[in-house]
C-alpha cells in the first residue's frame, strides 16, 4: 500500500502519556501476586471487587476489576480545555464519545474523562487531573523505582486484524507520531507521544484485544532480578532476556493472570518528537534474545532466524544513557527533594 510513503507526523496531537490501564479480571488475588511481587508494584485499597497499583505520586497506575472490560488504555491530556477539544474532535469524526460520571472519575482517580473506541472496538478513555497520591510510594519488592513522570506509564500494544486500516485513526485523529514500523514478521507500528519511544503499538496479527503492557525501571538489576523470580514460577516466563532492535530496551516478558503479557524493561532510548523522522526498520523485533517461550517451536525457530540474521549482519545499537530516574519519576523528585 501506498499508507507506508506517506507516514508523516501529525499536528495538534492532543494526548500527552499513557496514564493507566485498567484491567477486567476476577483472578484478584493472582493479580496481587503478579503486580507486587513480582512487578514490584504497591497495591492500594480500593473496596471489593477491585486491585489498584501505584508505580509512582500517582494515586495509582493500575486498576484491576470484576466486571470491567477485559483491558482499557486511559490516555492523559493536559487540561479541561484538551479533553473538551479532544471530545469534539472524535465526535467530528463519528466516533462516539461519553463523558464519565463522577463515580467512574473518582475510581480512575482523575478529575475527569471521557471514553470512547478505536474502530475495532478496543475500549479507551482520555482524562485530565490525574490524582498524586499523599503518602511516598512503597515499592512491592526492592527496585529503583519505575520510569514515569512526563514519559507516562509505560506503552500498550494492542493485537490488532489490520493495522493498516487502523492507522488513520491513531495517527491522524488521536495526533499519535509515527516513530517506525516494520513488515516482519507482520505489520508492526509504533507510535510516540512524548519522548518516550513508544507509548503505543499495533501488531497485524489477525487477533483482537491486547498483547502486552511495558513498564520500565530505573536499574537493569531490577529487571534481571525480575526474570530470576519469574523463572522460579511455572509457565510464568513468556519471552527470555533479550534487546529489541528499535527501542533499544533491554527486557522480559511474563505471563499475566490474564493471558496477555507484561514487558519488564530497561534502558530504551528517548526521542524528541519534534525533529524525529518516521522510517520502515529491518532488522526483526530483537537484537538478541526474547526467546518465545510461549510459541510453539516453529514460531519460535522463526523469530531466532530474525535474530540470527541480524547478528549476521553485524546490527549494533548504541549502549543505554537514559536520563537520571529522577528526570522522569516523581516518586523519585520528592525522595531526592526530602534528602
Amino acid at each position: 500500500m501506498a499508507i507506508h510513503a506517506a507516514i508523516r507526523e501529525p499536528v495538534g496531537a492532543p494526548i500527552r502519556a499513557l496514564g493507566y490501564m485498567v484491567i477486567g479480571s476476577d483472578r484478584l488475588e493472582d493479580w496481587d501476586g503478579f503486580a507486587t511481587r513480582l512487578l514490584g508494584m504497591q497495591r492500594v485499597d480500593r473496596g471489593a471487587g477491585m486491585r489498584a497499583f501505584r508505580m509512582d505520586d500517582r494515586s495509582q497506575r493500575l486498576l484491576v476489576a470484576r466486571g470491567a472490560a477485559p483491558a482499557t488504555i486511559g490516555w492523559e491530556v493536559a487540561d479541561a480545555a484538551a479533553l473538551d477539544a479532544l471530545a469534539a474532535r472524535l465526535e467530528a469524526a463519528g466516533t462516539p464519545v461519553a463523558w464519565g460520571s463522577r463515580a467512574l472519575a473518582a475510581e480512575r482517580q482523575v478529575t475527569a474523562l471521557i471514553t470512547f473506541r478505536d474502530p475495532q472496538g478496543t475500549p479507551l478513555e482520555a482524562f485530565h487531573g490525574g490524582q498524586r497520591a499523599e503518602t511516598p510510594f512503597s515499592p512491592g519488592r526492592p527496585i529503583s523505582g519505575f520510569r514515569t513522570g512526563p514519559l507516562g506509564m509505560g506503552h500498550a500494544v494492542l493485537h490488532v486484524a489490520d493495522a493498516d486500516a487502523l492507522l488513520p485513526f491513531y495517527r491522524d485523529l488521536l495526533g499519535f507520531g509515527v516513530t517506525d514500523w516494520s513488515r516482519k514478521p507482520y505489520p508492526l507500528y509504533f507510535f510516540h507521544v512524548n519522548g518516550r519511544h513508544h507509548s503505543f503499538a499495533m501488531v497485524g496479527s489477525g487477533r483482537s484485544g491486547l498483547h502486552h503492557f511495558m513498564v520500565e525501571l530505573g536499574s537493569l538489576d531490577d529487571v534481571g532480578q525480575g526474570h530470576d523470580i519469574a523463572r522460579m514460577e511455572e509457565g510464568r516466563l513468556a519471552y527470555g532476556l533479550g534487546r529489541h532492535t528499535n527501542d533499544w530496551m533491554t527486557s522480559f516478558y511474563a505471563n499475566t493472570p490474564s493471558g496477555f503479557f507484561v514487558e519488564y524493561g530497561w534502558g530504551a532510548r528517548v526521542v524528541d518528537p519534534a525533529t524525529w523522522q518516521p522510517h520502515e526498520t529491518h532488522d526483526g523485533p530483537s537484537l538478541w534474545g526474547h526467546e518465545r517461550y510461549h510459541l510453539p517451536e516453529e514460531g519460535r525457530a522463526r523469530m531466532r532466524a530474525l535474530a540470527m540474521d541480524a547478528a549476521a549482519r553485524g546490527v549494533r545499537v548504541p549502549d543505554p544513557a537514559p536520563p537520571p530516574l529522577a528526570a522522569v519519576c516523581g516518586w523519585a523528585d520528592a525522595v531526592i527533594g526530602r534528602e
